[in-house]
């Protein structure tokens, strides 16, 4: 990138915690990324205050205003492409993009889902995880496809899930990770670290091991 920065455009509907961990990180020396602007299909999402609280463009496109999905997008993408958006990071959407918006942002559109995928996609994932019982939970940062969080995988950080645990709780324990782990991915994506391979990632063999290592459960923090 020739020392330039990667402009990013994040997507929210809700608080925003995970676009405050990107905001952050983006203030950070050697950070390859800059927020360009945070785009909200919510109009009242706490996100949005982040952002102007940041000095970044703070966009309103609620889908509740347009006819269609496609009428939607279209909205969405003109003011991606206002900010010069590059990059793309899900921060708690919940839209479901499709693959013609997808298709103006190929390789370049991330989420982050709060569970070790393939397990547990959709909605509710520590509900999820808790139901089934499982004795490790964790969140994960992958390319978005038009499936709901079926994309190649590019990092993902365990947690211990406790006898004690309910919903709240976990769901408290996989954010702290989450706010560690999407910065991380962001730097290997957008650094060409980490590409596609098909239906898989493949990470570069020069990344260090501080910026592939998983964080394994045991105590919690």
């Amino acid at each position: 990138m020739s020392g330039q920065r990667a402009r990013l455009g994040v997507l929210v509907s809700g608080s925003g915690s995970n676009l405050q961990a990107l905001l952050d990180a983006s203030g950070q020396e050697g950070f390859p990324a800059e927020v360009a602007c945070v785009v909200s299909n919510v109009p009242t999402a706490f996100a949005l205050e982040r952002a102007r609280k940041a000095g970044v463009p703070a966009v309103v496109v609620d889908h509740k205003a347009y006819a269609s999905k496609a009428d939607f997008e279209k909205a969405l993408l003109e003011a991606l492409r206002a900010a010069g958006v590059e990059w793309v990071c899900l921060a708690g959407f919940m839209r479901l993009l499709s693959a013609d918006f997808l298709a103006h942002y190929t390789g370049r559109v991330l989420n982050i889902h709060p569970s070790l995928l393939p397990a547990f996609p959709g909605l509710h994932a520590q509900r999820q995880a808790l139901e089934r019982g499982v004795k490790v939970a964790g969140c994960t940062v992958h390319f978005v496809d038009a499936g709901t969080d079926t994309g190649p995988i590019i990092a993902q950080a365990a947690v211990p899930v406790l006898p004690d645990d309910d919903e709240k709780s976990l769901s408290a324990r996989i954010l702290t990770e989450e706010h560690r782990l999407y910065p991380l991915a962001v730097r290997l994506a957008v650094s060409g670290k980490v590409t596609l391979d098909g239906t898989r990632t493949r990470v570069d063999a020069q990344a260090t091991v501080g910026e592939l290592s998983l964080r394994s459960p045991g105590a919690p923090r």
